[in-house]
C-alpha cells in the first residue's frame, strides 16, 4: 500500500511540476516526490525536517491549521513565511474521503504556480489542479481503508485485553486471524498515559513502521480475575461482583485513560522500533503534544510510555499490557525512568505498581502533607542513596550538617527511626507509593 501512496504522490508532482509532499493529519510523512534543479531554497526548512525526522513540529502545524486545511474542500494556497522557516509558498490539497480529512499533499512553489487557479469563488480550477486533487481523492481513499483495517485490529486488540482467562483462548484467534502473518513475529504492547480517548477512537493509526493495532482504554480496563478482593483498600469490581485484577481506581484515574499499541518487532530484544512508537504517540497532541527529556519534572511531564515483555503467544498480551501500564506508572512517577520505560528496567515498582491501593501508612501520613514536601524529598534522596549521607547532600545540593537537621525532622514528624532498617523500608515504600 505504501507504493500506492508514493505512485500518487509522483503522479501530482508530475502534473503540477512542483516537489509534492504527504502527510497524515497529524503530521506524519507518509511519502514525498523527489525535486529537481540547483535551488537550494526549494528544500526549505520545514520540507527538510518533515522528510528528515518524518513529522512537522507543533508550532509548524499550528501555523499551517490557521489557514483552515482541516476544514478546506478544494486546493488552498498558503504564502511564504521566511520568519517561520517557509521560504516558499505552498499549495495545499486536503486527502479526503467522504467528508473526512486524512492527510494532506503539499506542493512547494516556487513562483511558476503563483497563476494556477485552484478554483472557488466562481473560477472552475485548472485542469491540472483537477487531476491532482483526483490523485488526492485516490490517497484518500487508500487511508480510509488503512484506518478501517486498523480500527478493527484495535477492536479485537481491545477485546483481547479485557477478556476474562477463560475468554482469552477466543479472544487471541480472533485477533491472530486479523493479523494475519504478523502475528507470527515477536510483538510488543506499549501503554501511552494519559490518552484523550474520544479522538483516539476516531483517529487512523499513525503512520510508523511495526504498528499494527491501536486501541484507547479507560481507567479501570483490564482483564477482570475471578479473585477475592483484599481485605483493605477499595476493590475495583464488577457487575457480576468480580474483582478486576489491573490498576485500582485510586490509582487508575491518575494514568488513564490511556492506548494500548500493538508493535511487531523484528526480534524479541529488538525494542528501538517500539520506542520509535512510543516517542511519536508521546508526541501527539492526545498525549499532550510533546515529549519530554529525560529527567524533567514530573509535573510538566504530559505523558509517558511503557513497554512490555515481547511475546510470542497472543494469550499473553494482557499480561503484556498490565507490564506495559505499570511502567508507564512509573515513568510518570520517577522522571529519571521516562518518558519512555520497559518493565524490566522499572525495578522496585514493578512489586508497588501491583500493591492494592491503600491509605499511607499512618506514621508517614503527615509526611505526605503538602507542608512538609522538601521534607519527604530529602527523605527520599536519602533512602534512594543507600542512607549515605555525603551522596544525599552532594544529590540535593545541601550541606551534610542541614540533610542531617531534616532527617530529625522527619524522624519527629513520622515516629520513625532512621537507623533502623524495617523503619527505613517503610519509609521508602510509603515515598515510592505516593509517588504513584
Amino acid at each position: 500500500m505504501r507504493g500506492d501512496y508514493q505512485q500518487l504522490v509522483d503522479e501530482i508532482s508530475a502534473a503540477l511540476g512542483a516537489p509534492a509532499t504527504l502527510e497524515d493529519r497529524d503530521f506524519g510523512l507518509i511519502a514525498f516526490g523527489a525535486h529537481e534543479g540547483d535551488d537550494d531554497l526549494v528544500m526549505d526548512p520545514v520540507r527538510t525536517r518533515s522528510i528528515l525526522q518524518r513529522r512537522s513540529t507543533a508550532a509548524v502545524r499550528a501555523w499551517f491549521e490557521a489557514f483552515g486545511i482541516a476544514r478546506a474542500k478544494t486546493a488552498l494556497r498558503i504564502p511564504p513565511d521566511p520568519a517561520a522557516g517557509v521560504f516558499k509558498g505552498r499549495i495545499c490539497l486536503p486527502v479526503r474521503h467522504r467528508g473526512i480529512v486524512h492527510g494532506y499533499v503539499w506542493l512547494l512553489d516556487d513562483g511558476h504556480l503563483t497563476d494556477l487557479e485552484l478554483g472557488g469563488g466562481g473560477a472552475p480550477p485548472d485542469p491540472r489542479i483537477e487531476q491532482a486533487m483526483e490523485s488526492a481523492s485516490g490517497i484518500g481513499a487508500l487511508l480510509a481503508a488503512e484506518a478501517r483495517a486498523g480500527a478493527e485490529l484495535g477492536d479485537l486488540l481491545r477485546a483481547l485485553l479485557v477478556s476474562r482467562p477463560t475468554e482469552r483462548t477466543a479472544a487471541a484467534a480472533a485477533l491472530r486471524d486479523g493479523l494475519r502473518s504478523a502475528a507470527d513475529a515477536p510483538l510488543l504492547v506499549v501503554a501511552v498515559t494519559p490518552w484523550d480517548v474520544p479522538e483516539a477512537d476516531h483517529a487512523p493509526l499513525p503512520n510508523l513502521p511495526g504498528l499494527l493495532a491501536a486501541c484507547a482504554l479507560p481507567a479501570g480496563s483490564g482483564a477482570a480475575e475471578e479473585v477475592p478482593a483484599p481485605a483493605s483498600g477499595t476493590p475495583s469490581s464488577t457487575p457480576g461482583g468480580r474483582r478486576s485484577a489491573t490498576v485500582p481506581p485510586s490509582r487508575a484515574a491518575a494514568d488513564a485513560p490511556s492506548l494500548a499499541a500493538l508493535v511487531r518487532l523484528r526480534s524479541p530484544s529488538a525494542l528501538a522500533a517500539a520506542h520509535t512508537v512510543a516517542e511519536h504517540l508521546l508526541r501527539s497532541p492526545r498525549a499532550g503534544g510533546s515529549l519530554a527529556p529525560a529527567g524533567a519534572d514530573v509535573r510538566t511531564l504530559p505523558g509517558a510510555a511503557g513497554l512490555g515483555t515481547p511475546v510470542r503467544d497472543l494469550a499473553g498480551l494482557p499480561t503484556a499490557w498490565h507490564e506495559a501500564l505499570a511502567a508507564a506508572r512509573a515513568a510518570r512517577a520517577e522522571p529519571r525512568l521516562g518518558p519512555v520505560a520497559e518493565w524490566d528496567a522499572i525495578g522496585a515498582y514493578r512489586l508497588l505498581t501491583g500493591l492494592p491501593s491503600v491509605e499511607p501508612d499512618p506514621p508517614v501520613r503527615p509526611l505526605l502533607t503538602p507542608a512538609h514536601t522538601e521534607l519527604a524529598r530529602t527523605a527520599e534522596v536519602f533512602l534512594d542513596c543507600a542512607g549515605q549521607a555525603g551522596r544525599a547532600a552532594q544529590a540535593l545540593g545541601i550541606h551534610r550538617q542541614t540533610l542531617y537537621y531534616r532527617l530529625g525532622r522527619v524522624e519527629k514528624l513520622t515516629g520513625l527511626d532512621l537507623d533502623e532498617g524495617g523503619d527505613r523500608l517503610l519509609l521508602h515504600m510509603a515515598l515510592k507509593t505516593a509517588r504513584l
